[in-house]
């Protein structure tokens, strides 16, 4: 009894310092937000969050969404690589589409745009192709 609880309170924890950081996506500084979408990169790609991740799209996709239009270089890398992970950690599904079809057009412009930093473009064109391949049910 008293592991299965200290596995919940470590499960609640790590939960609520997650939404901690996508809460903080959404900061006016630049530096927060690049901090904020390293944790989460490092937790999506550490744990399955599958169930957290699916109550929370819409608000990542929204957070992704403003450092992708907003952000320079390594912010937009970096919400790339979310998108990615993020794609990843809920599968194939109408969900996963809906998230990569809202942020599809951003992703192919940072990826034309001959501005934009390299690590940006080549994060946008993974995240275009790995979140093409799995969240994408019509293949054409």
């Amino acid at each position: 009894g008293s592991e299965a609880a200290d596995e919940q309170a470590r499960q609640e924890a790590a939960e609520e310092r997650l939404k901690e950081h996508v809460d903080s996506v959404l900061d006016r500084s630049a530096k927060t937000r690049q901090a904020a979408l390293q944790s989460l990169r490092l937790a999506f790609s550490s744990r399955t969050l599958s169930e957290f991740l699916l109550e929370r799209r819409l608000t990542l996709t929204n957070a992704l969404e403003k450092c992708l239009k907003k952000g320079k270089g390594e912010e937009q890398a970096l919400a790339g690589t979310v998108l990615t992970l993020l794609c990843l950690q809920m599968g194939s599904g109408p969900e996963s589409e809906e998230v990569f079809r809202s942020l599809k057009p951003l992703l192919v412009s940072i990826l034309i745009d001959s501005v934009a930093s390299t690590t940006a473009r080549q994060s946008c064109a993974a995240a275009l192709g790995m979140c093409c391949y799995i969240a994408v049910v019509d293949l054409e």
